[in-house]
């Protein structure tokens, strides 16, 4: 038997993607929704997945400190170094930013925090959906 909880989180942010031929070339901002799925075959001492608040508590804050209201560019992007001048709040990738490769770095910094995430789910518009699962 296998137990889940899934907690939605909100950010806004801003990017744009390199070497595409199209609108999100251009820097633009997007409202996503990220959801966050834990898998468990055993539940703690509170018979829980994970605590609902503690989870809150653990993800909004690094999303708020990383992701929220901040641009986010490929390492490669020529627009970092001009932002950084200008005191912009970036947040840099290694690939192109796009919603696959957020969802990744979300999913990789959830299990920095012990957090057994086995998906995350991130929604760039309400019908525009990137999901990453641990195998």
């Amino acid at each position: 038997m296998k137990y889940s909880v899934k907690k939605i989180f909100e950010i806004a942010y801003a990017h744009r993607l390199l070497n595409y031929n199209g609108k999100c070339e251009n820097l633009h901002g997007h409202n996503a929704k990220i959801e966050v799925i834990i898998e468990t075959e055993k539940l703690n001492d509170e018979d829980m997945v994970m605590d609902f608040v503690k989870l809150k508590e653990k993800v909004k804050k690094w999303l708020d400190e990383n992701l929220d209201h901040t641009v986010i560019l490929s390492k490669k992007d020529p627009l970092t170094n001009a932002l950084k001048k200008y005191g912009q709040k970036l947040f840099i990738t290694n690939q192109n930013p796009t919603a696959e490769i957020i969802a990744k770095i979300i999913l990789e910094e959830l299990k920095k925090m012990s957090i057994n995430a086995k998906i995350v789910r991130f929604w760039e518009t309400d019908t525009s959906m990137a999901e990453v699962k641990e195998d």
